[in-house]
């Protein structure tokens, strides 16, 4: 089960103080993606769509723990928009947006910019299952 999730502004500024995100969002689940855009980007829109759909048919399997959480962070809001971009592009190196970061047992397992839903399934492991 794929559960979306915010990131918060408080949990970005923890980012760039430690260099990762914290615990609480990489071990949010065994499989977590971090996607990090700004709103006004295309490619951000077809993942949202896509993100959204996945979320919503896997709504109806039931309760429980789900087996893969993705947080989304449109940092062109955040009021700590400038330092979170210069984070992003010169601490992790990445230019492009979408940027996506994925995580398996709370440690990165690897990045990615825009990928369609097969791609992003296969890199988030849930194509494993």
């Amino acid at each position: 089960m794929i559960q979306r999730r915010r990131l918060s502004e408080a949990q970005a500024e923890q980012a760039i103080k430690r260099g990762e995100f914290d615990e609480l969002v990489t071990g949010a689940a065994p499989r977590v993606a971090v996607v990090l855009s700004q709103d006004w980007c295309g490619q951000w829109n077809m993942m949202d769509r896509y993100l959204n759909e996945l979320a919503a048919g896997e709504a109806g399997e039931g309760q429980g723990e789900p087996g893969a959480v993705v947080y989304d962070f449109l940092y062109n809001r955040a009021e700590c928009f400038q330092e979170f971009k210069s984070f992003k592009e010169g601490g992790w190196g990445n230019t492009q947006i979408p940027y996506v970061r994925y995580y398996r047992g709370g440690r990165l397992v690897g990045e990615s910019n825009y990928v369609t839903e097969e791609q992003f399934l296969q890199r988030l492991g849930e194509a494993e299952r």
